[in-house]
């Protein structure tokens, strides 16, 4: 079968299941709302990032991303729909392919809008102290929030491909992104620099320390999501559907 028919067909998939719109959604609305009480409540600091600030909300919204990656997928694991779907297209690594794609250009359209949302509805709150930042400075943080959360939804999809269990899949990511960047990170120093989330979210700040800058810090997150989509396809070609 042609890419182009098995691309309609996911796509329809994705459309038609309300979990995932419905995550979509949620990720717009969290991420959003969490930024306009940042920037209401962060100005008392001098020492504040401010497009930080404004698109913190991306910290809890990208749990909302992560889960549409891994609900994608995992739907397949459920009542033998993988077998159908391979039925259909029996070159595994084109149909893996066409999901990812399905999966990427969703998480990435939405992810710059709720960008854009979040920093608009973050400078009202913001006030005076959003005139510190720079046209340039705004239009990376939209474009790289957009293309982070675009990659966790991946980074979710290869580990559920892997794990064949949304349920796995999340259980390991949410406490890792909660969790891990935060409580351990610097403890472990220049390690966590080099953790997906972490590393990723460096395109979100105005000023940065350490090894990495925005655009290599978003490298190695898309290493993580390449690593993880790399590890599922190898999976479902090896494993029985």
């Amino acid at each position: 079968m042609e890419l182009t028919p098995v691309l309609r067909s996911e796509w329809l998939k994705i459309r038609t299941l309300r979990s995932l719109p419905g995550a979509l959604l949620a990720l717009f609305a969290a991420t959003t709302a969490f930024s306009a009480i940042a920037g209401v409540s962060e100005t008392s600091d001098p020492g504040f990032d401010p497009l930080f600030t404004a698109l913190s909300g991306v910290v809890p919204g990208q749990i909302a991303a992560v889960s549409f990656g891994a609900m994608a997928v995992s739907t397949e694991f459920q009542s033998g729909a993988l077998r159908v779907s391979l039925a259909a297209v029996p070159r595994r690594g084109r149909w893996f392919a066409a999901k990812a794609a399905v999966i990427a250009v969703p998480a990435l359209l939405v992810g710059l809008v709720t960008a854009l949302a979040a920093l608009l509805v973050a400078r009202a709150g913001l006030g005076p102290a959003a005139d510190r930042l720079g046209t340039g400075e705004q239009v990376r943080g939209v474009v790289g929030c957009g293309v982070y959360l675009m990659l966790m939804a991946l980074f979710a999809a290869g580990l559920t491909a892997l794990l064949r269990s949304g349920v796995a899949t999340l259980s390991l990511l949410i406490p890792f992104i909660l969790v891990v960047g935060f409580v351990i990170g610097d403890a472990t120093g220049t390690v966590a620099d080099f953790l997906p989330d972490k590393a990723g979210q460096l395109v979100l700040r105005e000023t940065y320390d350490g090894t990495l800058g925005p655009w290599s810090g978003l490298a190695v997150t898309a290493l993580w999501a390449a690593a993880a989509l790399l590890a599922g396809a190898w999976s479902l070609r090896r494993r029985d559907a």
